[in-house]
Parts: C-alpha cells; structure tokens; sequence
C-alpha cells in the first residue's frame, strides 16, 4: 500500500476518520492497524474503500508495481 496516496485519498475525500470506518464496516482499530500496516485490507474492504474515497482504481493506492 502506498501511505502517502493512501493519506491524501482520506483527506481530499472530506470525511472524518470515523464516517470512513461507519461506511465501511471496519472498527477504528481494525483500520488503523491496516492503515499503519500492521495488517493487510482485505479485497472486498479494499473495494468498499475505492467506493468511499471515490478513487478511480485501487492499484496505485492499494497495490505496489512488481519489477523485474
């Protein structure tokens, strides 16, 4: 996950922490851990966060490029 793009997605969406947490289904624990890393956003969340952050595509936020 990219941090950063992940940050600016919540701010530039208007809603507080908790409305994210609300429409996503999540505890404010459960998403800060995933937040911080410390473990991993399921699919079906990772789609309900696309959905709430009013993102275009999850990859550049949610998944890193491979290179080889």
């Amino acid at each position: 996950m990219d941090k950063e793009l992940f940050e600016k997605a919540i701010d530039d969406s208007g809603l507080s922490i908790n409305q994210i947490c609300e429409r996503a289904g999540m505890s404010r624990s459960a998403f800060f851990r995933k937040r911080t890393g410390e473990s991993e956003f399921t699919w079906s969340e990772i789609e309900k966060l696309v959905d709430i952050l009013g993102l275009k595509s999850p990859v550049p936020v949610f998944f890193k490029e491979k290179v080889s």
